[in-house]
């Protein structure tokens, strides 16, 4: 059981110092869960906190990065039986004994949750979706032991907690863990290209095109061919000098590219109007090359991609889903359609595309909340709260279960407004 002495200290300050934590992650592929992964880890090792991974997987992109953190990574995936894992996990954490065992994917709560009950530890799972979508993949029995098995809950979206809940959840178990972005690696580096550029010169197509970028993996959820399909609308009908760049790859049991790239063919945006540009391991210097970032999911959590975009000084057009009202302002860092308004959501690109003055503003206020409230300074806070929550809950201890954020319509403070006729015609 966790000594009283290091729950006294969380329960009493806002040091991380000395708290053993031990995470299994699902995968260390590249992804936005597993930046989030190694982003908390960063902020445990400087904070004086003790962390390890253990990992289904080996050799993923993120491996080597979070060693060279000083962080031990132990692959317990080598049998695909789910009693031999829960058996594996059950093995390091009795060997390690820390105070907490912490899911950084969905599918591997049962694990954790399972663990930490037959250990007396205290277990943390994870929702990085809208809650369904999760609950779907997992299917319907699995899904339910991963909703309920981990004592403590991390959602990095309002809209997972809501689902929680719904689901009979007690809100006490649930944490909001807001995404975070290191504003330091995604910035802007010259402002004067938010706001004019050779694409600008004219609605036609004269000089260089603006660029318009979309970042995801190739997953049926993400909707690549709607991004495709409004490039092509801005192109055609609305004669704009534009680009789509689509940077990503297919997952190993998913990969839409090949018909994404029919679709372009097809629509005759080959090679010139739509760019295909694969994994990309130095992202800061493609969202430079960008004007506006799409997403055009079906259902998200809260997307890495548009907080790092936006701490480019992009603004978004996003499909309203999951987690992205509570991050983009609907007409002031950015514009949100329901996901079958392609009208709604090329005409936006349009707007933003033939108004640079607009691009720049909108950007401008993007970069302000991402700062304010998911930069990588606010993660400790964030953690803290987490960890003394999930420490106090077996001693009847139950903290604030989410950290208050801004949601849409809320929090104007943070980014302004825009003036009415700067955005009439595009809500």
């Amino acid at each position: 059981m966790v000594g009283s002495s290091i729950r006294e200290n969380f329960m009493d300050s806002q040091t991380l110092s000395g708290l053993k934590v031990c995470f299994l992650a699902g995968t260390l592929t590249p992804g936005g869960a597993e930046r989030q992964l190694f982003y908390i880890l960063n902020a445990l090792c400087e904070s004086g906190a003790v962390a390890r991974v253990l990992s289904l997987d080996q050799g993923g992109f993120w491996e080597e990065k979070i060693r060279a953190l000083g962080v031990r990574v132990t692959c317990i995936g080598n049998s695909a039986s789910r009693i031999q894992r829960l058996m594996r996990v059950l093995k390091e954490a009795c060997r390690d004994r820390p105070h907490a065992l912490q899911s950084q994917h969905f599918f591997a709560n049962a694990y954790v949750g399972a663990a930490a009950r037959l250990l007396g530890l205290s277990g943390i799972g994870a929702m990085r979706s809208n809650g369904l979508s999760e609950v779907t993949r997992s299917g319907a029995g699995i899904g339910w032991l991963n909703l309920r098995l981990p004592a403590t809950i991390a959602a990095n979206s309002q809209r997972a907690i809501q689902y929680a809940t719904g689901r009979g959840i007690p809100a006490r178990r649930l944490y909001f863990l807001p995404n975070v972005v290191d504003t330091e690696r995604f910035k802007p580096t010259d402002v004067s290209s938010l706001s004019s550029g050779p694409g600008d010169r004219a609605n036609g197509f004269s000089g260089a095109p603006l660029k318009l970028i979309a970042v995801g993996r190739f997953g049926r959820e993400k909707r690549l061919d709607r991004f495709i399909s409004a490039v092509h609308r801005l192109h055609t009908d609305f004669k704009l000098n534009i680009k789509g760049m689509i940077v990503g790859s297919g997952r190993l049991d998913e990969d839409m590219r090949p018909a994404l790239e029919n679709q372009a063919q097809r629509l005759g945006l080959l090679p010139d109007v739509v760019e295909f540009r694969g994994d990309v391991s130095d992202m800061p210097p493609v969202y430079r090359e960008a004007a506006v970032c799409v997403l055009t999911s079906d259902y998200e959590g809260t997307p890495n991609v548009l907080l790092e975009a936006m701490a480019s000084r992009l603004p978004v057009v996003a499909t309203r889903v999951g987690g992205v009202p509570e991050i983009v302002r609907h007409g002031q860092t950015g514009f949100l359609h329901e996901p079958d308004d392609l009208d709604g959501l090329t005409a936006s690109l349009a707007e933003l595309v033939r108004n640079p003055g607009l691009r720049m503003e909108m950007g401008r206020r993007a970069r302000l909340y991402v700062e304010e409230y998911h930069s990588l300074e606010r993660l400790p806070v964030y953690l803290g709260g987490l960890y003394r929550m999930a420490l106090g809950a077996s001693a009847g201890y139950h903290p604030s279960p989410s950290v208050p954020l801004p949601v849409e319509g809320r929090g104007k403070h943070a980014v302004g407004t825009l003036d009415e006729k700067e955005t009439q015609g595009t809500r």
